[in-house]
């Protein structure tokens, strides 16, 4: 079966749809923490109720087989829209800590459908430049993540509800987009039936350990950072008598990974993906110790030093997921992606806590401890 040429275009577009729930609360959540002022982790709560469900989703999706044993486009476009729903019911629970929870906990979990899923489609048109591939699908999830910044930015005289609302639609679409012109790659293997034992079995390849260690280094540090990213150019506004607009900064900064993972991508074509990943996450480990000097930056070079952060804290990740994906079995690709993607996200968890407490203690010093990530990710992957 030919490759169309308008494939990736279409999974890329439809993945920028579908994840663009994933920041859609945080794009608004100096509203909405004005509804439970009780709360001092709003943010790392709220934050943390998408990845939970995330991974509780991933878990689901992996232990049951479902994008090897059903086909992946149908699975993503009905996870689109059940995600998209729960995004909407923010509109009736914003007032109930639980309910609002609850219902970022759903969008998480049906997002599980949307991601790994996207790469899944990739990776079964993509016998070769795969690296390629899902450094633009990847780069599609950064601009969809940095989206609800840029609605917010430009609608600031509209209600909060619009950023709520405008995302859930875009993910509709999205769904709608690969339902209705995207079919089944050619390389995909379907999994004859559940097979728990390729769980604890994918481990015990050399190559997909060190690969999956690697990402799970990089995740520590990423969402973190995109979560932070608001906080930091606060804080930095007032340590350094600033005024930077945080929503439309925080959109370009988040938004420059898109640009990391293009670029990775095409580099993975001439250097690999392992050399490409390594590099890219040094880079952002390097970040995250110069961030201890943010009060000493003029604006100017404050800016320019966050957009290297962003471009490199998230360049690294579609080159771990191709290596990942190309040392996993071929019939349970998607198992493998799915169960180190749910292990990355809960990571994240931690990770969120952790740098809030610390962020409380210590002020901008404490973002100094995502370097961590960097440095377990870069021993484990040195030698793939």
């Amino acid at each position: 079966m030919k490759r169309p040429y308008y494939l990736l275009p279409l999974v890329v577009v439809a993945q920028f749809a579908g994840t663009s729930l994933w920041f859609a609360v945080n794009a608004v959540m100096q509203t909405l923490q004005a509804f439970h002022p009780q709360t001092s982790a709003f943010m790392p709560t709220m934050t943390t109720a998408v990845q939970l469900g995330f991974v509780l989703g991933t878990l689901f999706y992996s232990y049951f087989s479902i994008a090897d044993r059903f086909s992946p486009v149908r699975v993503f476009m009905i996870s689109a829209a059940l995600a998209a729903s729960s995004n909407l019911t923010v509109l009736v629970s914003y007032q109930s800590l639980e309910g609002l929870f609850m219902m970022r906990l759903g969008v998480g979990f049906f997002l599980a459908g949307v991601y790994p899923v996207g790469m899944k489609i990739c990776s079964d048109w993509y016998e070769t430049g795969l690296g390629k591939a899902l450094g633009y699908l990847v780069g599609a999830l950064v601009l969809g993540t940095a989206f609800p910044y840029i609605l917010k930015s430009f609608s600031l005289s509209l209600p909060w509800q619009y950023v709520i609302i405008v995302t859930s639609g875009l993910a509709v679409f999205g769904g709608i987009v690969i339902g209705l012109f995207v079919k089944d790659g050619p390389f995909r293997r379907v999994a004859g039936g559940f097979n728990p034992v390729v769980l604890r079995d994918v481990f015990k390849d050399k190559a997909f350990r060190s690969s999956a260690f690697g990402y799970f280094g990089h995740m520590f540090e990423l969402y973190t950072f995109w979560a932070f990213v608001p906080v930091i150019i606060t804080s930095y506004n007032q340590l350094a008598h600033q005024n930077l607009p945080v929503p439309l900064c925080a959109f370009g900064i988040i938004a420059s990974g898109a640009l990391g993972c293009v670029l990775t991508g095409e580099l993975s074509l001439r250097w690999g993906s392992h050399r490409t990943a390594w590099f890219s996450l040094l880079i952002s480990c390097i970040c995250c110790g110069l961030c201890v000097f943010l009060p000493f930056y003029s604006g100017f070079f404050f800016l320019v030093f966050m957009f290297i952060w962003g471009i490199s804290v998230v360049g690294d990740s579609p080159q771990f997921s191709t290596l990942v994906s190309q040392n996993a079995p071929s019939n349970y690709r998607a198992t493998a992606l799915t169960l180190v993607t749910s292990i990355g996200f809960f990571i994240t968890i931690p990770s969120l806590y952790m740098t809030q407490w610390l962020f409380n203690a210590y002020g901008h010093f404490a973002l100094a401890v995502l370097g961590l990530g960097g440095v377990v990710g870069l021993a484990a992957s040195r030698r793939i």
